[in-house]
């Protein structure tokens, strides 16, 4: 139980918060060194698809932010998840400039480079930090080599593409001393906190079980005999692939597909996975462990030979050391987490930030300053106004840049839940199995074939 962990990242959030989360900061360039160009924060943004422009719109709305530089292999595109909205370098391009001309007043802005190289980013002295926005395949690797070109992450979730990817990352992380924040950013809802502060300080008795709800795949891809289609012009689709293993280009491989084909990730369980697991973790103060048995349920796939192999649907039941079980799902149903004890429920329902419990005098709950406190993004959120929670979990990201503190979310808890998600695939691969899994040497201990799938070959992209 991490309850000391929990205490001392909750006294340095509420610190960096104290000093003015979400206000500007005149900032001396000896916080990032002497070669900093500007007093602010100099982001690059690595991955301009889906979730990258948005992203990199969050972090420039920060008065001390500045986005030098931005990195996608995908010259502009449709195709992500809505498929008719052009994203990629050019179009992030505009925003930026546009964004900037309009607060300089100047009526043109031009000070933000770009590549389709992330390398390029990494060896730019002006450039503080990092946000990877990029397939799941690249996170360990874009992760390791910002940490050793002494740049800060912020890393989308899951964090990792395997459970052998983890380890490494924390040592390179802590190593070279960088901030890495996971961008799971439930943890900076502060109703999702109330439920796992509620929980953890027994308000529902002793806890029993948590009970995981994602939701099924949200693309179609083709069948076997699919054929292989011609890269398109200013794709860069060799850079796309990187480290994953070679493969006919298809246009339902890449940029938001990516996420149902497992040498790129591990579909909505990794997907939306990573956002339930986690507060699922949180309440269970297992943020930095794991469970202890493993078994997969049932599952169903689409035929042999589809582009899209992760599973369709699945049940998978895990139980950690401390007797509590754990319970995963597909489900039509709103993406939740249900946490039930011996004395009543409480459920946090992810899709719009709804809080349910046993008894309404639950949500009034007060937790004392002699209880279990779990860190906080933005103190001014209140259980009635939760506000934009992710902006809060950039902020506190940005914050622990300043003061180089741990974010709600660092490497080492990331791993752990991206951790489950990993259990979760390996178990239904392996179902009618009861698999025991070690969490401190993180191997399965009764099942060799079981641990073959912790790590995977990767290919030598440099």
């Amino acid at each position: 139980m991490p309850t000391k962990m929990d205490r001392r990242c909750f006294l340095g959030a509420t610190c960096s918060t104290a000093l003015g989360a979400g206000a500007p900061w005149v900032l001396p360039s000896t916080v990032f060194g002497q070669s900093s160009p500007s007093n602010r924060i100099n982001i690059g943004v690595i991955g301009l698809g889906t979730r990258g422009i948005p992203d990199m719109k969050v972090f420039m709305q920060n008065e001390d932010v500045q986005i030098r530089a931005i990195c996608d292999v995908n010259k502009a595109s449709g195709g992500y998840r809505d498929e008719s909205t052009v994203m990629g370098l050019e179009p992030a391009l505009r925003i930026a400039n546009q964004y900037y001309a309009e607060k300089q007043k100047s009526g043109t802005y031009n000070g933000v480079f770009t590549t389709s190289d992330f390398r390029d980013i990494l060896e730019r002295d002006d450039i503080d930090a990092v946000a990877l926005v990029v397939p799941d395949h690249w996170h360990a690797t874009m992760t390791r080599m910002a940490a050793e070109a002494g740049k800060d992450v912020f890393c989308q979730k899951p964090l990792t593409l395997t459970l052998g990817e983890g380890q490494e990352m924390i040592k390179t992380v802590r190593k070279h001393g960088r901030v890495l924040q996971t961008a799971s950013q439930y943890r900076s809802n502060c109703r999702a906190r109330h439920a796992c502060e509620l929980v953890l300080n027994g308000r529902i008795g002793k806890l029993k079980s948590m009970r995981v709800r994602i939701g099924y795949n949200n693309k179609i891809g083709p069948g076997p005999g699919w054929e292989p289609m011609p890269v398109p012009n200013d794709f860069d689709y060799d850079m796309w692939l990187g480290p994953a293993p070679r493969a006919a280009y298809h246009e339902k491989r890449c940029l938001y597909k990516f996420r149902f084909n497992l040498d790129y990730s591990g579909g909505q369980i990794t997907n939306l996975g990573a956002h339930a697991i986690d507060i699922a973790q949180w309440g269970n103060g297992s943020s930095l462990t794991g469970p202890v048995e493993v078994e997969g349920i049932g599952a169903k796939w689409l035929p042999d030979g589809s582009l899209f192999n992760t599973a369709l649907e699945s049940t998978f039941r895990a139980r950690y050391a401390n007797g509590v079980e754990l319970i995963c799902e597909s489900s039509g149903e709103a993406m939740g987490v249900r946490f039930e004890g011996t004395e009543g429920w409480i459920e946090f329902v992810l899709v719009g930030g709804k809080f349910r419990a046993s008894s309404k005098s639950l949500e009034n709950e007060i937790i004392g300053l002699d209880e279990i406190h779990l860190p906080v993004s933005n103190l001014e959120r209140t259980f009635d106004n939760p506000g934009n929670f992710y902006a809060d979990h950039v902020r506190n990201f940005l914050d622990c840049v300043i003061t180089r503190e741990d974010p709600l979310e660092p490497v080492e808890v990331g791993h752990r839940t991206a951790s489950v998600c990993h259990l979760w695939n390996i178990a239904i691969k392996n179902i009618g199995k009861k698999l025991n899994w070690d969490p401190d040497k993180e191997k399965f201990t009764n099942d060799d074939s079981a641990n073959s799938m912790c790590t995977r070959p990767t290919h030598d992209w440099s």
